[in-house]
């Protein structure tokens, strides 16, 4: 049986960024991955151009059932450390809104880095294997039985991730390695998730797929997030959906602020002043889609000028553009989401090093606990600083 200090499951973001860091302090360290390739969800994010971190990283950006978990290893391993790291590489990115930072050419830079830095730090990478057990033995080993042979080590660490995007090989062994030792596991659900239409609504909006606006999002617990609204042919999309999923629960509405940099009521008025004949259409259209607007309101009422409008019929106007309520279907889903909400209770986690309270030498890493960042570089920081501090302590 082959032993190791440390093996670490799976080859993403926060299990390269782990390997690289135990293995600079001189720990024996092989990561196993079914994959054919490492980082695989990296490739894909940001478009391909990776959205590697985020300038202003706070705890208060992370979704946990225990909102305080995250600050120790944030506060260890900063944004800043991440961005140092890819300027020695030689990484060139640049910053778009809210801070968000991409690199300029490929997200393969990003995985070239973390298996250039694994090499240095000697940890060794080994894809296409498949874990079918794993145990603990009375000498306090874990024992890997793979495809590949069995394998042994001192501790182990957990980088599965959750089960978004399965199409990139995302399965739920992590929750069920958790489960098998005694932790406990939230219940999981797709997040940063675009939502799906009802029947009904998808025949009435489906025309307006590939229109996007600036919104203002609101769930019905008070949270909100002012970005792009994108209708799609299936539902709604776009940042501002995407953040606003993670807030919302099925059965629930969500409310959107069609014109959030504008006052409605105002600029009505001011339209009226000015132009008392113009249809309500034609300024409407000044202020967003023209296809939009004629699916959300009456034609008749398109077609009034605004001094025939009564005083109520005004105000209908101005709530429906500034709390447009709506009630979705659901979400896409698994398939398409960005991360998974739930995963390993953190309550069974130590916050400075990511091991778990009841079993020495096992520790959890990235998405597969119950940690998810917004939008924005924010979980691949997660990645990142929780990778760091298992590698500090493996």
């Amino acid at each position: 049986m082959e032993h190791h200090d440390v093996i670490i499951i799976g080859a993403g973001a926060a299990g390269l960024m782990c390997a690289a860091t135990a293995g600079y302090r001189g720990r024996d360290v092989l990561v196993i991955d079914n994959a054919k390739q490492a980082g695989r969800k990296i490739l894909i994010s940001g478009g391909g151009r990776c959205n590697f971190t985020n300038q202003k990283v706070e705890p208060a950006n992370f979704i946990c059932r225990n909102p305080h978990f995250v600050k120790s290893a944030l506060a260890r391993y900063r944004s800043q450390d991440f961005i140092e790291l890819v300027e020695r590489h030689g990484i060139e990115y640049h910053e778009r809104d809210h801070g968000q930072l991409f690199c300029n050419d490929s997200a393969k830079e990003i995985v070239t880095m973390l298996l250039t830095e694994c090499e240095w730090a000697g940890a060794r990478i080994q894809l296409r294997t498949d874990i079918i057990s794993v145990s603990k033995n009375d000498s306090g080993l874990f024992v890997l039985h793979t495809s590949k042979g069995e394998y042994s080590c001192d501790s182990l660490v957990v980088a599965t991730g959750g089960l978004s995007m399965p199409k990139l090989g995302a399965t739920p062994l992590g929750y069920q390695l958790a489960e098998q030792f005694g932790l406990k596991v939230l219940p999981t659900c797709a997040g940063l998730v675009p939502f799906t239409w009802h029947s009904e609504q998808k025949q009435k909006f489906e025309p307006l797929s590939g229109i996007a606006v600036p919104s203002t999002i609101t769930a019905q617990d008070g949270t909100q997030f002012s970005e792009a609204l994108l209708f799609t042919h299936r539902g709604l999309s776009g940042p501002a959906v995407l953040q606003i999923s993670n807030y919302w629960r099925p059965g629930e509405t969500i409310s959107i602020n069609l014109l959030p940099h504008m006052d409605a009521a105002q600029g009505l008025s001011e339209a009226l002043e000015l132009h008392p004949k113009q249809s309500l259409r034609n300024t409407l259209s000044q202020w967003l889609p023209k296809r939009l607007i004629e699916v959300l309101f009456d034609e008749a009422l398109l077609n009034m000028a605004l001094n025939q409008l009564v005083h109520a019929q005004r105000d209908k106007v101005v709530a429906d553009l500034h709390r447009w309520e709506l009630l979705m279907n659901g979400t896409e889903g698994y398939r398409t989401a960005e991360v998974t909400l739930g995963g390993v209770d953190t309550d069974e986690l130590s916050s400075k090093d990511m091991q778990s309270k009841k079993v020495a030498g096992l520790f959890f890493v990235g998405e597969v606990m119950d940690v998810s960042g917004w939008l924005g570089g924010f979980n691949f920081q997660w990645a990142w600083s929780s990778g760091v501090a298992a590698g500090l302590a493996v």
